[in-house]
């Protein structure tokens, strides 16, 4: 059973999800993103902006005229180089003068192993990435961003994207497209690692936030039970590979075809670039072999225990 999500209506004006906090939705709807992208504006005289969202002008128009005066923005964070979050944040900086915060470009955070295959030429997919994307100041796991009487933490959460950050506050967690209540994250190498994403699950799970403000979709009332059944979901989709490797050599387009019954077809690419990321993990485990080579082209059979010996 899905854990608790609040409801929130579709809006042109920004809500109040708290004191301090208020949430604007970019109009960018699709399959990945939901309703659109959550961009969250924070503080009281002094104010950040999670998130500025896709390149829109109307949505640039919906954060200024929400600051009421562009000098009382002092920081503009952003979780990950994803399209759907990242490139409004350059014309907000040129607006406001407020810096820009990251992790780091859209290479950055990622794995030896996702470096290796983006040396090979495997290429991402899913929102797309924003490669132009640089902050004016990166920030480290743990940072923390001073604001007013307050503070923001940083906490470095790889696994949907090698530069993905959470930001902690008052005891909530804004958890980008780490955690979401309406859907699964989508993890497409090499810019997604599932080894990442199972260890940032663990993170996030020992923040015992109160609350989690996700990147797209309702804030998830009850962390908790989100993240474990986040956990529970890859643990079945990895078994399910499993049984299919066990049974006989797939491909990954046969493996989606076996395993994601419930979906559209329009969606089976984003779910082989899962299932990719999945056979991944199982290979660096010794569970799975790949041939020729590991690629999202090859041809992957279940290594059994003995084999491993």
């Amino acid at each position: 059973m899905r854990a608790a999500q609040a409801k929130l209506p579709r809006m042109t004006d920004p809500i109040w999800l708290e004191p301090d906090l208020r949430l604007l939705r970019a109009a960018n709807p699709s399959p990945l993103t939901g309703e659109g992208t959550n961009t969250y504006i924070l503080g009281a005289e002094a104010l950040c902006v999670i998130d500025p969202g896709p390149d829109d002008p109307a949505h640039l128009d919906a954060i200024l005229a929400a600051l009421s005066a562009p000098e009382r923005l002092q920081a503009i964070l952003v979780t990950h180089a994803h399209l759907d979050h990242s490139p409004l944040a350059r014309r907000l900086s040129q607006r406001t003068g407020a810096a820009v915060l990251a992790y780091g470009d859209a290479q950055s955070g990622r794995s030896l192993r996702m470096q290796a295959l983006a040396v090979q030429g495997v290429t991402g997919g899913g929102e797309g990435v924003d490669q132009a994307f640089a902050p004016d100041r990166t920030l480290t796991d743990g940072a923390e961003i001073v604001l007013g009487d307050d503070a923001i933490r940083a906490i470095w959460t790889p696994g949907h994207f090698g530069n993905h950050l959470c930001f902690a506050w008052r005891g909530a967690v804004f958890s980008g497209d780490h955690v979401m209540g309406w859907s699964s994250t989508l993890v497409s190498p090499p810019d997604g690692d599932l080894s990442d994403y199972m260890r940032s699950l663990d993170r996030l799970s020992a923040e015992c936030a109160r609350v989690l403000y996700p990147g797209h979709g309702a804030p998830i009332t009850e962390p908790q039970g989100r993240i474990s059944e986040l956990r529970a979901h890859r643990l079945q989709r990895e078994a399910e590979i499993l049984a299919c490797l066990e049974a006989s050599p797939h491909t990954i387009a046969e493996l989606v075809e076996a395993i994601y019954l419930d979906i559209p077809s329009a969606l089976h690419a984003a779910a082989g670039r899962n299932v990719f990321a999945h056979l991944i993990d199982l290979e660096a485990r010794k569970r799975v072999t790949a041939s020729p080579g590991m690629g999202p082209k090859a041809v992957f059979s279940f290594l059994r225990e003995d084999q491993n010996r």
